[in-house]
């Protein structure tokens, strides 16, 4: 607690710092708070969530100092306008007075004395002779002790030693790169730089949700996927024909604004939804729970929004909800806390929206603007808790069940296509022997049976009685019997070892629910 508190005191001291423009104190106080944010991290457990968000404390620190820098960097390269650095001013020249004037004293002959502290910048010592310059229009005039008395000047502040004057900067950071254009590494362009330039606030958020769940490397394809013939039908009309033809695609032909996928665990809902992105070619976020929730109140339905227009800014683009139940369960119950109902309620909002909202996008041929076409897709094992106003948002609720006997057969051909198979194996009675069980389970199954024949070159190292560097060394001698065929002995040992993880009357729940609430 101490720790957190020395933290937040030395980073506003050095906000204030930067603020009034006092960048090398500012600096001083950074360097403190970054060594007071490592130490934070250091005493969390490792994988733990607050070890991550030291973390990313740490990198906004870091970016922080980059630009402090840039800041001096900057300040060092523009003149100087005060003090002795203040280039001269060109002064008119006066005509000469005539010789033997009365009214103008002679320029001196001995050299001024130094200006006094606090003095004004007009005043100056003529050798005792009492002379007072005035400023203005009379500046290079001057009263003797036969003119009135002067008045004494204002006595004014010291002006502030040039080192210490810094003028304010812009809140904008200087280093800028057009949104549209990609970087010059060839990158894709970034919302955060996009927002960074337009001067939108909450970049920190924008730069957090684009670490966290911005994935643009998508590589699962439809073949990767067994059976599930229907439901990936459904899908690409849904979803894929809409972002392929989007001038077809208007008015009563609209795409859905969600899809919803429920079932059991481990049928597959997740990797549909990556396959969707993959054959788009567009931007999928993967949203979970944890990525949108914040201990700062109002934060959470900020980060809903920023979401969803990050979506639009990226269109066409798929934001995946995984287990949506955790984030939209029904509304009113005696447990629910207010910030959960209200990033409910900014859910739905954006959800509506996002149909819509077409933004700054480019025109069509017609002259009509395009819309930003954003799909939404949800999976849950639990859709009878899911709110009932969410519900009707995901007006597409595709039931993904278990894998019929041909669709095990599949899986189990899918997943051992890295590793060799002996010729004795029959997928149609492993599938038969493996009824009831889900996708998940079968590629269980799979990888146990494929470290069967590492296990028994272990147990024979074991009776030798090999430990340590010796049942090492055994291993990588025998790595040839490590790779042997996996046989169907292997299959129905793993078998025996894997259940299937979905009862029977979990099934009867979601056929009923599929029933009153399907819409595929």
């Amino acid at each position: 607690m101490a720790r957190a508190e020395a933290t937040i005191k030395a980073a506003q001291k050095w906000r204030s710092c930067a603020a009034v423009g006092d960048y090398g104190e500012a600096l001083k106080e950074l360097d403190l708070c970054k060594v007071l944010v490592r130490a934070a991290q250091d005493a969390e457990p490792r994988g733990s969530e607050a070890r991550k968000r030291w973390a990313v404390a740490g990198d906004e620190l870091v970016e922080s100092d980059r630009l402090l820098k840039g800041y001096l960097a900057a300040l060092d390269g523009v003149p100087r306008t005060c003090g002795a650095e203040r280039a001269p001013r060109p002064r008119t020249p006066r005509e000469p007075s005539p010789p033997g004037d009365p009214d103008v004293w002679p320029p001196p002959t001995a050299p001024a004395a130094r200006h006094r502290p606090g003095a004004p910048p007009w005043a100056r010592a003529d050798g005792g002779q009492g002379v007072i310059r005035e400023p203005g229009p009379g500046r290079g005039r001057a009263r003797g002790a036969d003119a009135r008395p002067a008045r004494a000047p204002e006595r004014r502040k010291p002006a502030v030693p040039p080192a210490r004057v810094a003028p304010r900067e812009p809140r904008r950071a200087p280093a800028r790169r057009p949104s549209a254009a990609p970087a010059a590494d060839g990158a894709a362009p970034k919302y955060s730089d996009h927002a960074r330039e337009a001067g939108l606030c909450d970049v920190e958020l924008i730069e957090g949700i684009e670490r966290d769940i911005v994935e643009t490397g998508v590589s699962v394809t439809w073949d990767e996927i067994a059976e599930l013939k229907e439901a990936k039908q459904l899908l690409q009309e849904a979803v894929v024909l809409p972002l392929w033809m989007p001038d077809f695609f208007r008015g009563i032909r609209r795409p859905w604004k969600g899809v919803l996928m429920f079932g059991p665990p481990g049928t597959g809902k997740t990797m549909l939804a990556k396959a969707v992105a993959a054959e788009c070619k567009t931007t999928f976020f993967n949203v979970s729970a944890s990525t949108l929730s914040s201990k700062w109140r109002g934060e959470s339905e900020k980060m809903v929004r920023l979401l969803f227009d990050m979506a639009r800014w990226h269109a066409p683009s798929t934001v995946f909800f995984d287990e949506i139940d955790s984030l939209a369960g029904q509304r009113g119950g005696a447990n629910e806390h207010e910030a959960s109902r209200r990033v409910k309620t900014e859910l739905m909002v954006q959800m509506d929206g996002v149909a819509g909202g077409s933004g700054d996008a480019p025109e069509d041929e017609k002259g009509e603007a395009a819309p930003r076409t954003v799909i939404v897709l949800a999976a849950t094992n639990t859709p009878w808790e899911l709110d009932e106003a969410l519900r009707r948002r995901l007006e597409k609720r595709i039931y993904i069940p278990l894998p019929t006997a041909a669709g095990r057969a599949a899986l189990f051909e899918i997943n051992m296509k890295s590793v060799d198979v002996a010729d004795d194996v029959r997928l149609g009675d492993l599938a038969a022997k493996t009824d009831g069980y889900s996708g998940a389970d079968v590629a269980n199954v799979c990888r146990d049976a494929a470290m069967m024949s590492v296990r028994r070159v272990m147990e024979a190292a074991r009776a030798k009685g090999l430990s340590g560097a010796e049942m090492q060394r055994e291993l990588a001698a025998n790595r040839g019997a490590m790779q042997a065929d996996v046989s169907m002995e292997d299959f129905l040992n793993a078998i025996r070892k894997v259940r299937g993880s979905v009862g029977s009357a979990d099934l009867q729940k979601y056929r009923d629910w599929s029933d009153e609430f399907g819409a595929a």
